[in-house]
């Protein structure tokens, strides 16, 4: 380990090895993607049906590409640290930790999931090759990177200071402001009774949400003009984190907002933003999303809830499911076939649908339209419903943009915002995981010590802190790519696919480190456990991620 006197000269040494080492994991990067196109490619042109049947190697490679942008990104964030003197000896440690670690993964194997490792050999990359490529720098990163002493040294560090972990120095004064005003308010209006809402399955109550308002949460990155607030996306990933870090049920409010909003601001008419942008900033308006039908799922080309134009009225009939918080909102964007004869993506529209807000009692007092609920175990505190129309009827002037058949196009440019709102929302819940096992590694005491003492409890801490920096920073570039007009669908779905392992490890790790009161519903890390999992489900599953982010690599990023 450096001394202090040293310290400056390690730093620079360990910057110019992640530039290094991030070269050659580049290079193995680009083998990978021609040894896969090779696989999958017909006649010259990758082929959906042998790309499918390669799944391992096609998902395989979205998994590496993620890591190599991944140690991307701690690069260029070490470098700016550096380069404004603000490069602590704790984030010193978690980059050279993550860095090591990842490269070490990637030469012996990626985990795709807890069953599923991905290693160069199933690219088609030959050994001698893979370790060509992994010589030099990345031998040495992996050697001196993640290290006993150095997780020793973060742990240390971690219990210094309550927040010493977070992983996030690096933002500017403004966000920076925004983050600590909303942790304020996560502990002391939501911490303290998220495990309530959890267990008894309850609303998040209105005077919370009325709250959220005040502070600005739902008009965050709605533009001035509308009355919000005017800021990008990198804002609301601290919010949507420090929010779900209290509870996921909280920080997926604003984003609900957050995507409802943007539809109407890319999409609708002058008079469409004027109506409700406001409303939904000033919380006026609760809106919910309601695109996912029963046995579709991903497959939105094959939704069948159709809207029947009669005058200057839609009627509405179908069924759609996993709604979330249907029954207080009080929009739906709701997407319909409106041309039956159109076949796939063609026919769809998306409509502005109003309806009444209702209650427990009576969930939906609206003609036409009926729901159930799903009860879940997890992702609580707003409700999931399965929702029936039968001649629900919504105005004509609703229909998003003023033109038919453009609602699959308009949902499509919501994805890149919705994909880094919910990594952010994963880190978060991970940011909870491991406050809640570091709090309670240092209070257990087992054979005359605080478990936390342990390396095998110390070392799952110290990762869940590594993996959590490594997930921000790979959601923050995405959010500044979102906020500079460039597409940023690859880096999108990266950060979702990462952030969402992270958080299940960390909600794992964390039971795991409370043993058998992990499991008793009375500690606040088995609710944390039941909302991690999600996280890997929704907007877009892992494997239709991995699929989607391979497509976009092997057709050359087009």
């Amino acid at each position: 380990m450096p001394v202090a006197a040293s310290r400056p000269a390690a730093v620079s040494d360990l910057a110019g090895l992640c530039r290094a080492a991030l070269g050659a994991v580049e290079a193995l990067l680009a083998d990978a993607t021609r040894a896969v196109r090779h696989k999958v490619a017909v006649e010259g042109r990758v082929s959906a049906q042998v790309s499918d049947r390669e799944q391992r190697a096609v998902h395989g490679l979205a998994w590496l590409a993620t890591y190599v942008e991944a140690i991307h990104q701690l690069t260029a964030y070490t470098e700016r640290m550096i380069a404004s003197s603000r490069f602590g000896e704790l984030e010193e440690h978690l980059v050279a930790i993550g860095v090591g670690e990842y490269l070490a993964q990637i030469a012996g194997g990626i985990p795709m999931s807890q069953g599923e490792i991905v290693r160069p050999s199933d690219f088609g990359i030959p050994a001698p090759q893979a370790a060509a490529r992994l010589g030099g720098p990345v031998e040495t990163l992996i050697a001196t990177g993640n290290t006993a002493e150095r997780r020793a040294r973060v742990l240390a560090l971690m219990q210094d200071g309550p927040h010493a972990a977070v992983g996030a120095s690096g933002l500017d004064e403004t966000l920076e402001a925004i983050r600590d005003e909303m942790r304020k308010f996560a502990d002391s209006e939501v911490v303290p009774h998220a495990q309530q809402w959890h267990r008894t399955n309850s609303y998040i109550p209105l005077g919370v949400i009325g709250q959220m308002a005040g502070l600005g949460v739902f008009g965050l990155t709605i533009p001035e003009e509308y009355g919000g607030m005017g800021f990008g996306k990198e804002s609301m990933c601290v919010v949507s984190e420090e929010l779900s870090r209290g509870y996921i049920g909280v920080g997926s409010l604003g984003t609900r907002s957050e995507i409802a909003a943007e539809l109407i601001l890319g999409s609708g008419t002058a008079e469409q933003k004027q109506m409700w942008l406001p409303k939904i900033a000033s919380g006026e308006v609760l809106p919910t999303a309601v695109f996912t039908e029963p046995n579709t799922g991903s497959d939105l080309a094959a939704l069948k809830t159709r809207a029947v134009r009669e005058g200057d009225t839609y009627k509405v009939f179908g069924n759609k499911t996993w709604i979330t918080h249907p029954v207080r909102a009080d929009l739906m964007t709701l997407l319909v076939r409106t041309d039956p004869k159109e076949p796939g993506h063609r026919g769809l529209s998306m409509l502005l649908a109003e309806k009444p807000r209702g209650d427990d009692g009576n969930p939906f007092p609206a003609p036409g339209m009926t729901g159930t609920e799903i009860e879940v175990l997890g992702y609580r505190g707003m409700k999931e419903y399965e929702i029936a129309f039968d001649g629900f009827e919504v105005k004509a002037g609703n229909l998003l943009g003023g033109v038919e058949g453009l609602g699959f196009k308009q949902l499509m440019q919501t994805f890149e915002s919705a994909r880094i709102q919910t990594a952010a929302r994963a880190i978060g819940v991970a940011q909870a995981a491991m406050e809640q096992a570091l709090a309670y590694g240092q209070s257990r005491v087992q054979f005359g010590q605080p478990i936390v003492n342990f390396p095998r409890v110390g070392d799952k801490i110290v990762m869940m802190a590594v993996e959590i920096m490594i997930a921000r920073q790979l959601t923050y570039y995405a959010a500044r790519e979102k906020d500079s007009g460039r597409r940023c669908d690859l880096e999108a779905g990266m950060a979702k696919l990462l952030a969402a392992r992270v958080a299940w490890a960390a909600a794992d790790n964390a039971v795991q480190i409370h043993g058998g009161n992990g499991f008793a519903l009375e500690f606040p890390v088995s609710r944390i456990l039941c909302d991690a999992r999600i996280l890997n489900i929704f907007e877009g599953a892992a494997e239709i991620q991995a699929q989607v982010i391979a497509r976009r690599l092997l057709d050359g990023g087009n």
